[in-house]
């Protein structure tokens, strides 16, 4: 089980210098430069938590442009996260954590494919459209991942809808073909014909 630790980061964790703590880990698994591990559970009071919680602590300095918050400490930004994981080296688990990260975004993306409200009367009605929009954010993912390429790939779904899903097109039949025709002004014209392309690119079956 691992979740953010809601403790309060003692004072005396932002004195603790970087040999203190381990080489943090970048998104491919690789030692990142001015970020470091440490493990404060035996600094806190975790009275009331499970036994066997951990809280760990990523100190790294923002990345250049970001504001600093009132809560970044010497320039560094602490971030914690509690853990009943045991063994393991910290900067793994730290790592395996961000990574988590990312079903928070598809939960808010399945929340504007329509999971935000439940819009029918009955519990088995209610049932079905959240199958619907499990399916609806499946086809959304896959459809990144196989057909679109470059900043297209993590577009939400409102972005979509605008610039893919609504765009005004024709269906032209010549040539024993099925060809959609797209209005050449359309900005994003060009991510929908090579999305098509790779679509009929992969392997049927």
């Amino acid at each position: 089980m691992t979740r953010p630790a809601s403790c309060t980061l003692p004072a005396t964790a932002g004195s603790r210098p970087a040999s203190a703590g381990a080489q943090a880990y970048d998104a491919d698994g690789e030692p990142r430069h001015g970020a470091w591990v440490a493990e404060i559970t035996g600094m806190l009071d975790l009275d009331g938590w499970p036994a066997g919680m951990r809280v760990i602590v990523r100190k790294e300095r923002p990345h250049p442009g970001a504001q600093l918050r009132f809560t970044d400490i010497d320039g560094h930004r602490f971030t914690c996260l509690a853990t009943s994981t045991k063994g393991r080296q910290l900067p793994d688990l730290e790592l395996r954590h961000r990574r988590r990260a990312r079903c928070e975004d598809r939960i808010r993306c399945a929340k504007d494919t329509g999971l935000r409200n439940l819009p029918l009367k009955g519990f088995a009605q209610n049932q079905l459209w959240c199958e619907i929009v499990a399916l609806a954010c499946d086809l959304l993912a896959w459809t990144q991942m196989l057909a679109l390429a470059g900043p297209a790939r993590r577009w939400e779904p409102k972005r979509l809808r605008l610039r893919i899903f609504a765009v005004a097109g024709r269906l032209v039949r010549g040539g024993r073909r099925l060809r959609l025709r797209l209005a050449e002004r359309w900005p994003w014209a060009r991510e929908i014909t090579a999305a098509i392309s790779r679509l009929q690119a992969l392997p049927s079956g």
